[in-house]
């Protein structure tokens, strides 16, 4: 056989270019399958960061709350939305982003903070295009109300003295017509430790019974409640005064409460005018006297309080020293709600002429509604929104 020798000049050169292609795609193909996993990684990672912001933008909605601004609010009921804005963009702690969102009343206690976060470059724009990342997280909260543990219309310990006219009603009673009658539960009218009360006069003392005789009343009693100490409150006060007379009544700027005056307590006397939703804590460093005309709240006092003429309080006192209260003539001096009376040096409380306080568990439940911070739901308190 004649063997024939084939021309192959050019093949190692078609083989080189066919094997660069391929390499070249290989590359490629490694190329872009990188850049859309490191994409897809950025992504994650700003979802992530962006999660965080939220939650960080809700926990400090929780930890700034403002009962004056939020608790007196109407409950949400689309399509007239009641709800207060959260920034509309501000900062999160650390500087890690930015969040903003809605806060709405939805029970008589309970709220939904709404907060959209978006990681630092999202919101910076640095993803061009309005692209990057946001994530909306929905946190439910209620409301953590102080535990007094008001069992009387007045607390103390030691011996106190009813005289004149005066009264100390436990008799649930109802200073405003919007208090649910049916939820009025009586108590006594003096809760003592191993004291005396006496009565003089046409003094009374009432209640279901009229006198509890409580030997586990203590120091402790006046300055400890449930887990909130009287530092923690009188750090949360609105309003700091300190000792001295006052004479205090509601401000306003037209129809509106003017809260920069440290004399406007509220309006408790007249609940549908511009100062009636204003229950502050206020804080007195001392020894204080009251004469007129009213105020609403949580008043501490640091030392003793003395109550002249027709003054009226509604809510919760609590006295590190002794109380003692004088009407004026025919006019009286009024508490609405409990008085805790701690004092300390075991004087007398003396309560005469025509003073009068009265047990009102529903100006208790209002003002601790007004003035109670936010907690999170123990369980299943959040849920992501998109």
């Amino acid at each position: 056989m004649k063997r024939t020798l084939r021309n192959e000049r050019g093949m190692a050169l078609a083989i080189a270019i066919f094997a660069l292609v391929v390499v070249g795609a290989l590359v490629a193909g490694a190329f872009f399958a990188g850049t859309q996993e490191q994409r897809v990684g950025d992504n994650q990672r700003r979802v992530q960061q962006s999660f965080g912001v939220a939650e960080a933008g809700a926990v400090e909605r929780v930890r700034t709350w403002n009962p004056d601004s939020m608790n007196r609010r109407p409950i949400y009921a689309a399509p007239d939305w009641d709800a207060v804005p959260i920034g509309p963009n501000l900062a999160a702690p650390g500087g890690t982003g930015r969040y903003g969102g809605m806060s709405y009343k939805v029970g008589n206690a309970l709220f939904l903070i709404d907060v959209t976060g978006r990681d630092a470059g999202s919101a910076s724009g640095a993803m061009g295009g309005g692209a990057g990342a946001q994530q909306r997280l929905g946190l439910v909260t209620r409301l953590n109300p102080v535990n007094f543990n008001i069992q009387a219309s007045l607390t103390t310990q030691g011996t106190v003295t009813v005289q004149g006219n005066a009264q100390v009603v436990g008799i649930d009673q109802s200073p405003w017509p919007t208090c649910d009658p049916t939820t009025l539960q009586n108590q006594a009218g003096v809760r003592v430790d191993s004291g005396t009360v006496n009565t003089g006069g046409n003094g009374l003392v009432a209640g279901t019974p009229p006198v509890v005789n409580d030997p586990t009343l203590a120091d402790s009693s006046f300055t400890n409640f449930g887990g909130t100490t009287y530092g923690q409150l009188a750090a949360r006060a609105n309003i700091t005064l300190g000792p001295g007379t006052y004479k205090t009544q509601p401000e306003f700027n037209g129809a509106v409460c003017n809260k920069a005056i440290l004399t406007n307590w509220g309006d408790g006397m007249n609940p549908t005018s511009g100062c009636g939703n204003y229950f502050p804590i206020i804080h007195i460093t001392g020894n204080a006297t009251l004469n007129g005309d009213q105020g609403q709240g949580i008043l501490l006092v640091d030392g003793n309080l003395a109550v002249q003429g027709s003054y009226q309080f509604f809510g919760i006192v609590i006295i590190q020293g002794e109380l003692s209260t004088a009407g004026g003539g025919s006019t009286e001096a009024h508490f609405w709600g409990g008085v805790m009376a701690k004092n300390a040096t075991l004087n007398t409380q003396a309560i005469t002429g025509r003073a009068t306080l009265n047990y009102s568990s529903c100006s208790i439940l209002t003002v601790l509604q007004a003035t109670s911070l936010a907690q999170m739901m123990r369980s299943r308190s959040w849920v992501q929104l998109y």
